[in-house]
């Protein structure tokens, strides 16, 4: 499991640095800064990834005395697991959702939204903090950061380059006008925000639902949680940047974009259907270890 996702991370690191550099190409800055540029990015989202998310999605630590129930929870789950506990935070939401981030299962965060606290009773909160601590233990939690901020840095970068008239070199070269640059940023946006997307396996999300069915021991719990959250986001889509879709337990971000045809995340209804199914296998394998008393 982790041999596979540090080759997926490395992956993701070399495609996304050449995207910026094709980026920072078009845009009239020189090779050797961007290279520089995405060797200090990689570095910084290497060690900072946890904070970077918390920032990026207005996330905020709490402690146990501010959320006795979410620490307790977390801490149960994590013994389980067989990793350290996880920093625990929360998003001032009404739209229920949840994520993880972090480098390693040490340096690691679970998030929850307000409106997931206030929507889900304890047995639905505790499956779907199972489902972010499996992905904290599976180390998928790094590949996601680095997708996400690399991908928000490309289109920064495309941005700060026609705000401050960056692509005006290679421009004025060959005579053409500034509606290039604005075509750019139109291009490789959307397809920064695809790539990470696509980075994120739909297996990644079936592992961790059926790990934290088992982890939990009630994958009945997870698959409500989840026709919650889907139901509320479908009515109620979050505003924000689509690249960052697949930090989410569900896609929040719906109806406005093209980019659900490469989404990240499994179909509700699929996902719920194979937690039911191994809700029903764990009752026959309980049954069978009674009868077998």
């Amino acid at each position: 499991m982790f041999g596979s996702n540090v080759f997926k991370t490395t992956l993701l690191f070399a495609i996304l640095t050449a995207i910026l550099l094709v980026v920072a190409w078009f845009f009239g800055i020189n090779p050797i800064v961007a290279l520089f540029m995405a060797a200090l990015m990689n570095l910084l989202i290497y060690w900072f990834s946890d904070r970077f998310v918390l920032m990026m999605t207005h996330a905020r630590l709490v402690s146990p005395v501010e959320a006795p129930q979410l620490h307790a929870i977390v801490d149960r789950l994590a013994v389980r697991a067989g990793i350290p506990k996880p920093r625990v935070a929360v998003v001032d939401s009404p739209i229920p959702n949840a994520f993880a981030t972090g480098r390693s299962p040490s340096h690691a965060a679970v998030c929850v939204h307000t409106g997931l606290l206030r929507s889900m009773n304890e047995s639905e909160i505790e499956g779907v903090l199972s489902h972010e601590l499996t992905h904290i233990r599976n180390w998928d939690t790094l590949t996601q950061v680095v997708a996400a901020t690399f991908a928000g840095a490309i289109v920064y970068i495309a941005r700060w380059g026609w705000f401050f008239g960056g692509f005006s070199g290679r421009d004025q070269e060959r005579g053409q006008s500034n509606i290039l640059g604005i075509l750019a940023v139109m291009i490789f946006a959307p397809i920064a925000a695809t790539l990470v997307q696509l980075a994120i396996s739909r297996g990644r999300e079936y592992a961790a639902d059926e790990g934290g069915g088992r982890l939990s021991g009630k994958p009945e719990a997870l698959a409500s949680a989840l026709q919650k959250i889907e139901q509320i986001v479908r009515r109620h889509p979050m505003e924000g940047n689509p690249a960052t879709s697949h930090l989410y337990i569900v896609n929040p971000f719906r109806g406005t974009t093209l980019l659900e045809l490469f989404s990240t995340h499994p179909a509700t209804e699929k996902r719920v259907e194979r937690l039911m199914r191994l809700a029903a296998e764990m009752r026959r394998a309980q049954g069978y270890s009674i009868a077998i008393e």
